[in-house]
């Protein structure tokens, strides 16, 4: 199993400049994510397919 919030403290760290998260991988990222003190820091772009990509943002979202 992916450790998402490994990766989630990555990116935030600025080690990776994005996350990849295909859909069949979604809600199990999404629970991890939303799990966070942080989660509105972390903005996705979703693309055809049900692929979503993940950057970390300074200033928190809406």
């Amino acid at each position: 199993m992916t450790d998402y919030n490994e990766l989630l403290d990555r990116l935030k760290a600025g080690e990776m400049e994005s996350l990849t998260v295909e859909k069949e991988n979604f809600l199990d990222f999404r629970t991890v994510l939303i799990a966070r003190e942080d989660f509105k820091h972390f903005r996705g772009e979703a693309f055809h397919h049900g692929k979503t990509i993940y950057r970390y943002m300074q200033e928190p979202g809406k």
